[in-house]
């Protein structure tokens, strides 16, 4: 069950791939500036997850309009992760949770995934720019999508 509505954030700093190397991608570099949209994925390179993030990326204008950022979190390293965004030409800011202490911390943990181990289940999450959780829902399984109209219902009524 995906951490409530109206709890403080967890914040995390997290690895993502760039032309330059990796580099840190830290929640709470947001607060005070924006609103995030976490989305919890399990795996790079498979169909739903594929769809989810090249749908988001094709409207990462209109989060940005609402003030958020978008950061994409699995368990797959960031080198896959990049290789993957090459691939499908996704925009979305992937980070790599490969301990899994994040989807622990959101409690979005999918145990043994297709008899592969453990992933991040299909969440979604806004956080205010205050870092308070106000939209949280993990989807019944991981071919589900969230609900990404009430994402965006949850963004406008923070603007």
């Amino acid at each position: 069950m995906a951490i409530k509505v109206g709890s403080k954030a967890p914040d995390f700093t997290l690895k993502t791939k760039s032309a330059t190397g990796l580099a840190d991608v830290k929640l709470s570099d947001n607060f005070g500036k924006k609103n995030t949209v976490l989305l919890f994925f399990p795996a790079a390179f498979t169909g739903v997850c594929t769809k989810e993030m090249c749908d988001i990326t094709s409207g990462l204008s209109q989060f940005a309009n609402l003030s958020a950022a978008v950061i994409g979190i699995s368990v797959d390293t960031p080198f896959a992760q990049e290789a993957w965004a090459k691939q499908e030409k996704i925009g979305v800011t992937l980070v790599s949770d490969l301990n899994k202490k994040t989807t622990n911390d959101y409690d979005v943990i999918f145990p043994n995934l297709a008899g592969i181990g453990d992933t991040s289940a299909r969440a979604a999450f806004v956080i205010d720019k205050q870092g308070v959780i106000q939209y949280a829902e993990q989807t019944p399984s991981p071919k589900d999508l969230p609900d990404f109209d009430a994402v965006r219902a949850t963004l406008s009524s923070l603007a």
